[in-house]
């Protein structure tokens, strides 16, 4: 799964740096609502603006466990 996440948001964002351990810092408003849109639309998961914290979007791996809780949450 990290590896699917990472090829979708590296395709849609590519000039961020998704090995980065502060991805959140390097995101803007688009890029942060890119990440919530894809994820969503990708996983079938209900993400919205409260899913926006520097702790979710911290680095690739929170994003990934961000998804699994989603996924079982549904």
């Amino acid at each position: 799964m990290k590896e699917k996440i990472k090829q979708l948001l590296e395709d849609a964002l590519p000039l961020v740096d998704m090995d980065s351990d502060f991805l959140f810092a390097e995101l803007d408003s688009l890029g942060v609502t890119t990440i919530l849109m894809l994820l969503s639309a990708e996983y079938g998961i209900t993400l919205e603006a409260t899913d926006a914290t520097p702790r979710n979007l911290k680095n690739l791996d929170s994003i990934v466990a961000m998804v699994e809780r989603k996924l079982q949450q549904s």
